[in-house]
Formats: structure tokens, C-alpha cells, sequence
């Protein structure tokens, strides 16, 4: 009773205090600039939603998407499952309204300035306040803040009493309402208004600022969604507020850093406070007084640290993050601003040479090879995308030794959680402005709205350590060029140079002008790539796109030739998991011919976005291997197929080391369940291409390549430090047989690509037989194994594996797993009594993790396996399915 009773006593004495700073118009600045409140159903707001004319509201959870909406109010089915895409297209051609009711607490309405803030509204939206317009919506990407001051229901500080209490905690009740108009058809009117079509364009794409792959790609759904997509909150201050602010590393000088910040502080006073800029976790502090005038200020203070730690991506170092902050001194101290920042140098070093110009990117002074992989939103429903699936992808970044991702310019800019794991985990961020393969209009009021959401994009992300370039578009500058669209359009010269010069003006100088302005020390490219594909001068400058191999079907081989300075783009599509297939078909959709015509279910047509992607994928496999016995047995040789090209790719990008300085394929994630480019799919299921490249980016890489007649063995090496090591060859049957073995002591420099050995074939063994042999080649020092590498002399339908059996021992460890949500650890032990190659463990249960998968297995020499579980299993409950190379035919 006495506990009840002080908080009674505590909570009038708190709302007395509020009152008084009401009434008596006392400067809270002293305790913080600014109070805000998230009006999201997270922070306990009630939102709806109608189809517009509707008379029934239904429940709605912000942020969300009119999709998700429906589909949680059980009327629409699951747009991923079977063929229910083609079900749902009659929500895009439809208007939708959003409302909620929410009180404003006395203590935000005491403020002199109340703002509502909108950080995503998608995409062409009327806003209303208590039954005023007060926003027209028009862009996805824009953050809207609008001063509704006036507007909001407000009180006047009444007597202390018990009856007055709640209306003091919670002020009246406001109505926010939201009409969200069908991008189609919103789209649709403005691009009819233009006098020549805008190529690329699908239902109005180009002029409305919208996540473009929501109108379907190649490897994703058409699902044109809507909906209020992140946090609205609302913001009082008085009497001034933070707008922004920029850390700058200004130099690195002598074993000190220099920074500098530049904050925006927005004023309704004239008066002097006393502003710190400090490094939180260490000492360093710098100290400045201002005269804050009525209006912006630009309030500049440099700060000093001594012996810093730099920050480094992974595999290079530590990823070593200050923690700095604004603090404005008045009667307290108020925090204006925090933020982690890393403390290193990045260059992209562009230097002319005799073949054309680098691409190369300095980190602390350091060229270092970027390793990574195209990335595109994780859902086409992004807020249901929590902070976990950010995490997972990104450790799977990690895991597999990458450095940098390509975030995609068709997608959305990622969300903020997504950028600060990059910061923690050293991934670096190829950070695209979300255009792609479409040409613009040139209008003033489209180029203002692109140029506020470059702004509002560039500010929220320029203090992030993990981003390395901004880029303007993807492919844009490729396909005017290339893609034929002059002919295809029919456009007479004026339209041809009106359509040109508006692309010019936008991304050569609107957007380089705002980078310049709110983010200088950034480099930015215009497009990527700098040159098509078709030309030679696309490898020799710039970063490159190839697409030879899929678009062009040219065999896997010529990835060793056609390498450019920086790869920022190619790929080749595989099937996801079966445990993927399963979640979205029955097996009555498996249906699959290969006499004759090549068929496929409507479910799998529909979850194959790509025209002619079957089509590809089976004359790549026919070149390769043999015809699977069934779809099963499709679904894993096409992993394989997909693990091939890439890894030619891969080992001859890092071959030709440092003439290419980059490889980045396409495509890490998938937005949906769906046969795509992918190595990890919708569900984080790795495929056997995802395995590959934790083994192709590590440090070390063997890579061996037939030229003339030589058999020639690469090591290239990320090492700062010039490495000596044992480089050993053992030549194989498939029985086990060591035919032949050679051993070198080799000294890799650093930071090189290097030969080590060259096998003449003519001095191979007699014995030897091209399609029954492999050859195992490693490369250690000590007992520390570097880099490995099996080579085979023919193709996989080419070689005559045996027939074989693999025996599986399961034991569970009794020390927890160090994998994150998998704290369960077991042992498998495998052995064969023949050569088994591609190996590939299979678990139906969702819980399960395989640390390694499509390895090989010699004959007479066990492997162990690591799995991983979420809950403990009993070994004698594991169903692990064992698959080889010869059972899938």
C-alpha cells in the first residue's frame, strides 16, 4: 500500500513539474532539445486500414504494407505460396486509407515547435491532421517532416487535481489519416503526360519514386504494394533543434586523427550555449561557444584522438568504433547527438595505365581485393524484416569471408540496423541511389524530389564507417548505349537528346552536387557499370558487368578471359533447397520432362522469373553433366551448375590480382522463395554456391587452369606478410590409389597472385586416366592448412565415378555451440569406400545447421562434419539424407 501510494505522490509531483514548465514558460532545452513520440502500433497506437469507399475498417499494423495487412486479416492468400501472386494483382490498381486516433501527451504539447515526421510513406500519399491537408506524398525514399504545431489538439494548464490527472498524461485525441492512391494508376497518369515514352518503363516506374523490383524482375514478384512503411513519429522542441549533423575525418596525421563535426541546429533563440564534442569512451574532448542566432546554425568543432584505432573490413583487422557524441551545456548537459563512428582512410584509386585505368580500393593505405556479392532487399514486404534476419544475413557475409556488398539500385536503401552491423562486422558498402535500368524524366519537379531524397539518404548513411561509394544507378548508362532501346522506342533525335541530357543533368550533376555538399569526402560513380559488356573497353576501365555467361551463353571458360578492373556484376542461376520447394509447392507441382520439350509446372514457371531461365539452365547442364534421374536430383546438379560458373569466375578474378581489384557476384538473397542467381535463398538456405565462396574468399586460394599444355597451379594471397608454405600435389583414383605426388616449398609474396607450379600434361603417369582421376593440391605451413583445391581433368557427366557407399557415425558434443542461435553441436564422421564427389548432407528439419556441404570424400580417409541444432535432438531422432555426385543419375 505504501509503494502505491509514493507512486501516486511520484507521478502528481511529475505532472505538476510539467505543468509549471507550461505556465511559467521555463527553458527545458537544459534536459533535452526534444521530446518525441512514435505513433506506430509497436508504441501501442491502433491503426486501420480500408480499401478507399470501403465502409469497414480493419486492423492494421505500422509499419506494414497493404499485402501483409490483408494477408493478416485472412483476405488474401500468401502471395509467395504456389500461384496466389497472379491472385493478389488487384490490390495495386486500388486506393487504400490508413487512420489511427492518439493522444498528445502535455509535456510534447508544452513544446514551441511540434513537427510530425514521416520516415516512409509508399508511395503517393495525401496526408490529413484533424481533418487538414497537411502532406502530399510522392516519394518512397524521402523522410517528410511537417510542422503541425497549430493543429494538433492542445490544452491549457489547468489546476493540480485528481481530476485533471489523465488529461494531463495524455492531452485530447488527434486523428491521423492517410489516403494512399494506386501507384499503376497514379504512375500510369504521369508518364501518359510526357510526349515520348521513357525506356525501361513498366506502368509508370520511371517517374514514381518507388522500390522498382516491386514491379517484378527477373527473379522477383510483381507486387505493387503500398502502405506506411516506417515510423511516423512526432517531435516538440524548444528552443532549438539538432537537424543534423556530419562527423567529418578531416586528416590521420602522425599517429593522431583529426575529426571534426559539423551540426545543424535549427534556433528560436538568440543566446550563447557552451557545445562538446567528445569521444565518449576515451578522454578526448573539444569545447566551443556559440552565439546560436534565430534560424540554422552551423556549429563546427574539431576534435582531436591520439593513437587511434583504425577500422578495418573483415579479414583485415579489427572493426574498431568510437562512440562520439554532441553535448550543449545549459543548467545540465543535453545530448544532441551520438553516433559510432570508425576511424580509417578509403580511396578508389582510378589510375591510368598502359591497358586503361584501375578500379582499386585503398583502405588505410592498404589496395585490398574486395570480395562480396550483389544484395537486394531481403523481403518484397520490408518492414516485416526484423533486426534478426539482418543479423543472419550479414553473418552469413561474414561466415563467408566477404568484405563488401553491392547494395542494388532497383531495391530500397537499407535500413538502418542493416548499415550498423556492416559497421560492426567490417563489411564494406557499395551503396547504389535507387535507379535501375530505366531512363528519367527531367522535369523540375521530379529532379527537386530526387534531389531531397538523395539529401535525406546521404545524411542518414554518411557517418556510417562501412560506406565505401555512393554509385547513381544501376545499368542506366549501359542500356542507353547498348540495349537498343533508340530503335525499339522509335525516338526521334530531339526526344533522343532530351532523354540523354536529362539523364546527364541528374546523375552527373544534381546528385553529385548534393553528395558534395552534405557528404564531400565520398566518392561517387555516375553508373555501373562505366561500360557495357560488349565492348572490350568495359574490362579495361571502370567497374564491369558480364553477362556473356546466362544472357549470352557462352561457356563457363570464358570467365578466364573476360575479366575486368573491378567485377561488379555476373552471376548464374540454381534452385533453391527442396526444404525451400517444399514451403512454397506440393510435389505434385515437381513435374519435370527432359525427353523432348523441357517442362516444368505452373508453380515452378511461376517462381521462375527469368523468360528463358529453365531453358538456360538446361543447356548449361547438358554441356556439363548428366541428365538428372529426377527433380530432386535436378534441383541439387543445378546447384552444382551454378557453384562452377562462379567458382571460374571467382578463382579468375582473384588469378588476375591486381590487374581486377574487385569481384562482386550477383546475387547474394533472394525477396522471395524463387529460382534466381542467389547462393543463399529466401529462407537463408545456403546452396551449394554459398559453401563455395566461404572457401574461394578465404585468405588463401588455390587456383589451377589448363593453358597449351600446361596444368598450372596458382596460390594468391591476401596476406600483408610474404608467405612460405608446402605446396603438396597427390594425383588420385577414384579408388583411392595415390598415382603420383610432387611436393614445393613456394614463397607467396604479399598481396599477390602468384604461379607456384606448372605440371607439363605430357609428363602425367600412364596409369592416369582423365576421368577417373583428381588431383588434391594444398598449400600449409606447418599444420596450418592454407588454401586446398581439387581439380578434375574432364567434366563431371565425363567422369566414370563408381558406384559407393558412405557410412554415417552421429555423436553429440557435449561443449555448447559458438553459432548464434544454434547452441546444440554435433559430430557426423563419413567415410566411403570409393571417391565421393559433391557430397551433400539433407535435413528436413528446419532447426538444423551444416557447418560444410558438397565436399568431396576420399576414399579410406574419414571426415567429420560439424552440425548445429536449436534444441537438443537425440542422435537416434537425425535423419541425415547422404547425396553424391553419382547418385543423381
Amino acid at each position: 500500500m505504501k509503494s502505491l501510494a509514493k507512486e501516486k505522490f511520484t507521478s502528481l509531483f511529475f505532472i505538476a513539474f510539467l505543468s509549471l514548465i507550461d505556465l511559467f514558460c521555463l527553458d527545458i532545452s537544459a534536459i533535452a532539445q526534444s521530446v518525441s513520440i512514435s505513433l506506430t502500433s509497436e508504441n501501442g497506437i491502433s491503426w486501420q486500414f480500408r480499401k478507399a469507399g470501403d465502409s469497414i475498417w480493419l486492423p492494421a499494423t505500422i509499419p506494414g504494407t497493404v499485402h501483409t495487412d490483408l494477408l493478416d486479416n485472412h483476405l488474401i492468400p500468401d502471395p509467395y505460396y504456389s500461384d496466389n501472386e497472379k491472385k493478389v494483382q488487384w490490390v495495386e490498381n486500388e486506393d487504400w486509407e490508413y487512420q489511427a486516433y492518439f493522444s498528445c501527451p502535455a509535456y510534447l504539447l508544452s513544446q514551441k515547435n511540434i513537427e510530425l515526421q514521416f520516415d516512409g510513406l509508399d508511395t503517393y500519399a495525401d496526408v490529413y491532421l484533424n481533418d487538414t491537408l497537411i502532406l502530399r506524398g510522392e516519394n518512397m525514399f524521402r523522410i517528410y517532416t511537417v510542422d503541425v504545431q497549430r493543429l494538433l489538439s492542445r490544452y491549457s494548464p489547468p489546476s493540480i487535481s485528481k481530476d485533471t490527472v489523465q488529461q494531463l498524461l495524455n492531452g485530447t485525441t488527434n486523428h491521423l489519416l492517410i489516403h494512399f492512391y494506386s501507384a499503376t494508376k497514379k504512375g500510369t497518369q504521369i508518364i501518359n503526360q510526357i510526349p515520348y515514352p521513357l525506356a525501361g518503363d513498366v506502368d509508370g516506374k520511371t517517374v514514381t519514386r518507388k522500390a522498382q523490383y516491386q514491379y517484378g524482375w527477373d527473379w522477383g514478384p510483381r507486387l505493387i504494394s503500398c502502405g506506411i512503411w516506417k515510423n511516423i513519429n512526432l517531435i516538440g522542441w524548444s528552443p532549438f533543434n539538432l537537424e543534423h549533423a556530419l562527423v567529418n575525418q578531416d586528416s590521420l596525421i602522425n599517429d593522431s586523427a583529426y575529426l571534426s563535426i559539423h551540426a545543424l541546429i535549427n534556433s528560436n533563440v538568440e543566446k550563447s550555449y557552451s557545445f562538446t564534442f567528445s569521444n565518449t569512451s576515451g578522454t578526448e574532448s573539444a569545447t566551443t561557444i556559440f552565439d546560436l542566432q534565430i534560424g540554422m546554425n552551423e556549429v563546427i568543432i574539431p576534435l582531436k584522438i591520439s593513437q587511434p584505432q583504425l577500422w578495418w573490413c573483415n579479414g583485415w583487422g579489427e572493426q574498431k568504433l568510437y562512440n562520439l557524441q554532441l553535448c550543449i551545456d545549459g543548467d545540465l548537459c543535453a545530448v544532441l547527438f551520438r553516433t559510432k563512428f570508425g576511424i580509417r582512410t578509403l580511396k578508389l584509386v582510378q589510375q591510368k595505365d598502359s591497358i586503361g585505368s584501375g578500379f582499386t580500393f585503398e583502405l588505410n593505405g592498404i589496395p585490398v581485393f574486395m570480395k562480396g556479392a550483389n544484395y537486394i532487399p531481403p523481403d518484397n514486404f520490408i518492414p516485416r524484416v526484423t533486426h534478426s534476419d539482418y543479423v543472419k544475413i550479414i553473418d552469413d557475409a561474414v561466415a563467408s569471408n566477404m568484405n563488401m556488398l553491392r547494395v542494388w539500385g532497383g531495391g530500397v536503401y537499407a535500413d538502418d540496423a542493416f548499415y550498423q552491423l556492416c559497421d560492426e562486422k567490417g563489411i564494406l558498402i557499395w551503396q547504389d541511389f535507387m535507379f535501375a535500368g530505366a531512363m528519367v524524366p527531367g522535369d523540375s519537379a521530379f529532379v527537386e524530389n530526387v534531389k531531397q531524397e538523395i539529401k535525406d539518404n546521404v545524411i542518414r548513411l554518411r557517418n556510417h564507417a562501412c560506406i565505401a561509394l555512393w554509385c547513381g544507378n544501376n545499368e542506366i548508362d549501359e542500356a542507353w548505349h547498348n540495349w537498343g532501346w533508340q530503335a525499339q522506342y522509335h525516338y526521334e533525335e530531339a526526344a533522343q537528346k532530351k532523354i540523354w541530357n536529362d539523364y546527364l543533368n541528374l546523375f552527373q550533376t544534381v546528385i553529385p552536387d548534393v553528395i558534395h555538399q552534405y557528404d564531400p569526402q565520398r566518392f561517387y560513380v555516375p553508373s555501373s557499370p562505366e561500360i557495357g559488356w560488349g565492348h572490350k573497353e568495359s574490362l579495361q576501365q571502370g567497374d564491369a558487368h558480364y553477362w556473356g555467361v546466362w544472357w549470352g551463353k557462352e561457356p563457363f571458360d570464358i570467365y578466364n578471359q573476360k575479366i575486368g578492373r573491378f567485377m561488379s556484376e555476373y552471376g548464374f542461376q540454381g534452385l533453391p533447397a527442396m526444404k525451400t520447394i517444399n514451403k512454397f509447392s506440393s510435389t505434385e507441382d515437381y513435374s519435370l520432362k527432359f525427353t523432348g520439350e523441357n517442362k516444368f509446372s505452373d508453380v515452378m514457371n511461376i517462381h521462375q522469373k527469368h523468360p528463358t531461365g529453365f531453358e538456360t539452365i538446361n543447356e548449361y547442364l547438358e554441356r556439363d553433366y548428366n541428365t538428372p534421374k529426377d527433380f530432386e536430383s535436378y534441383v541439387y546438379v543445378s546447384q552444382l551448375l551454378q557453384r562452377d560458373g562462379i567458382t571460374t569466375a571467382i578463382e579468375a578474378h582473384r588469378r588476375a590480382k591486381p590487374y581486377c581489384s574487385g569481384t562482386l557476384y550477383w546475387q547474394l538473397n533472394d525477396c522471395w522463395p524463387v529460382v534466381s542467381w542467389s547462393s543463399r535463398d529466401y529462407y537463408g538456405e545456403w546452396k551449394a554456391l554459398q559453401f563455395a565462396v566461404k572457401e574461394l574468399y578465404k585468405p588463401f586460394l588455390i587456383s589451377i587452369i589448363k593453358e597449351d599444355k600446361y596444368f598450372k597451379v596458382f596460390v594468391v594471397s591476401d596476406s600483408l606478410a610474404e608467405v612460405t608454405g608446402l605446396l603438396k600435389l597427390d594425383l588420385y583414383d577414384f579408388n583411392g590409389t595415390k598415382i603420383k605426388s610432387a611436393e614445393k616449398i613456394v614463397t607467396v609474396s604479399a598481396n599477390q597472385s602468384q604461379l607456384v607450379f606448372s605440371l607439363d600434361e605430357k609428363k602425367l603417369p600412364k596409369n592416369f586416366a582423365a576421368g577417373k582421376s583428381v588431383l588434391a593440391v594444398s598449400f600449409a605451413t606447418g599444420e596450418h592448412l592454407l588454401a586446398k583445391k581439387n581439380y578434375f581433368f574432364t567434366k563431371p557427366k565425363d567422369l566414370a565415378l563408381p558406384k559407393l557407399t558412405i557410412e554415417q557415425h552421429i555423436k553429440y558434443l557435449d561443449d555448447h555451440s559458438l553459432v548464434k542461435d544454434f547452441p546444440y553441436q554435433y559430430q557426423i564422421e563419413l567415410s566411403s569406400n570409393h571417391f565421393a564427389k559433391d557430397v551433400y548432407l539433407e535435413c528436413q528439419n528446419e532447426d538444423l545447421k551444416f557447418r560444410e556441404n558438397f565436399f568431396d570424400l576420399f576414399p579410406n580417409q574419414k571426415k567429420t562434419i560439424n552440425l548445429f541444432s536449436k534444441s537438443k535432438i537425440n542422435v537416434t531422432d537425425l535423419s541425415i539424407k547422404i547425396t553424391s555426385l553419382v547418385d543423381s543419375y
